[in-house]
């Protein structure tokens, strides 16, 4: 009896918590159906445009589902636009300009974080928040005056303003949250400063470094500022290129849904598949010692 009734007693209690779980998670969800949706929704519909022919995307009501979804606007995009080529270009500068900007803002990340230079982290997130357009002018006069304009070295060079601020606020993040005793005991044993670097505190940040290099992957990828002032006609990258698509005469919306999908694709499958490092990158980042 006594037993039945502490179970009863019980029972409301945890019932009680389980609903008020259950109310989390649906409001939960809710919460990241209504701010998810409106980029889902529009990928969907730039996907459906780019699979169907031009009568259906000027029908009225709007046709939906490609009845039949045809890959004829694929085809035209890199038949007349030489879309393999600028997706190369994008491949060059943007990796390029990642992997610099790895080798630039890990150790300055490092040094930052170790010597408490706060100032200067804020001076790095100052530098990131500056307009691309703020660099533009005195880029092209350098890269005229060196003869780099229209090549992938000034791109790539210039990319390195919007990589490697990137890479060092985040690396900053990470390295305040090791352990300082690890590195410490490290050079008690008669590490230098360097090896420390290398054998005891990269390997603790690898998250950190997985985040920060796709962050400025995707920042790289996406740019069209310099990729549109500074590249030439073969040079284009990516997000160039699907402006050049646009005509005056007629604004063909298949060919045109087709370039923006193969420029989302390739950082949205990346995002997909490393997701996991990403979060869990981010969440150590955002936690400080």
């Amino acid at each position: 009896m006594n037993a039945g009734s502490a179970a009863a007693q019980v029972s409301p209690h945890a019932s009680g918590a389980r609903w008020r779980r259950r109310t989390r998670k649906l409001g939960f969800a809710l919460a990241v159906i209504v701010i998810v949706s409106p980029a889902i929704l529009v990928f969907l519909w730039m996907l459906s445009l780019s699979l169907k022919n031009e009568i259906d995307n000027l029908a009225y009501p709007p046709v939906f589902i490609p009845n039949p979804p045809t890959l004829r606007n694929f085809v035209q995009v890199f038949a007349d636009n030489s879309m393999g080529l600028y997706f190369w270009n994008s491949v060059v500068v943007s990796g390029s300009a990642t992997l610099l900007a790895l080798a630039i803002g890990i150790p300055a990340g490092y040094g930052i974080a170790r010597t408490q230079a706060h100032k200067l982290t804020v001076l790095i997130l100052i530098a990131r928040m500056t307009p691309a357009l703020s660099f533009l002018i005195p880029l092209f006069t350098m890269f005229q005056f060196f003869g780099l304009n229209n090549t992938l070295t000034s791109l790539v060079i210039a990319h390195l303003v919007i990589t490697v601020p990137i890479v060092v606020y985040i690396m900053v993040g990470h390295f305040e949250t090791l352990p300082r005793e690890l590195e410490e005991a490290a050079l008690i044993d008669g590490g230098s400063v360097w090896t420390t670097f290398r054998y005891v505190a990269l390997p603790l940040a690898r998250p950190g470094i997985v985040v920060a290099t796709i962050l400025a992957f995707i920042f790289s990828w996406n740019n069209f500022v310099f990729g549109a002032v500074l590249a030439g006609r073969m040079t284009r990258t990516l997000p160039a290129a699907v402006y050049n698509v646009l005509t005056f005469e007629q604004l063909a919306w298949g060919p045109l849904a087709a370039a923006a999908i193969v420029v989302t694709l390739p950082v949205l499958l990346l995002t997909i598949l490393i997701q996991k490092e990403i979060v869990v990158g981010l969440t150590q980042g955002g936690v400080k010692a």
